[in-house]
């Protein structure tokens, strides 16, 4: 569990461009009040491209990673967390019907078409 009250590191003051006379010194001045650190949850703002989804082959394959724990990708257990492994959490809703029209793509089952179907899928 992180320690968001502990500061690691200083960001370096900056002023937004293209302001009035006087703002950019004002804006600088006060965040000499109140130190600033690095976001807690990462950079907001940067979109990351999300990698489409490669053909997963056959599901009952054996595992690629047979030393992986079982619990790699949850933050539970032993093994990577989910942010290590670069899993969004709490996914919005369209997001997660668009994970499951990709996986439709590889496993055209019938469950996961009436699933799309039912929630806004066409």
């Amino acid at each position: 569990m992180a320690d968001y009250n502990t500061v690691k590191a200083n960001v370096a003051k900056s002023a937004a461009r293209n302001q009035t006379y006087g703002k950019a010194a004002q804006q600088l001045a006060s965040q000499s009040l109140v130190p600033m650190g690095p976001s807690p949850t990462g950079t907001p703002g940067l979109a990351v491209e999300k990698p489409k989804l490669k053909n997963p082959g056959a599901f009952l394959r054996p595992t690629e990673d047979p030393n992986e724990p079982i619990t790699a990708g949850l933050d539970v257990g032993p093994g990577v967390t989910a942010a290590g492994a670069g899993i969004p959490l709490g996914l919005p809703r369209d997001n997660a019907l668009e994970e499951i029209k990709q996986i439709l793509q590889f496993y055209p089952t019938d469950d996961l078409f009436d699933l799309v179907s039912r929630y806004g899928g066409n």
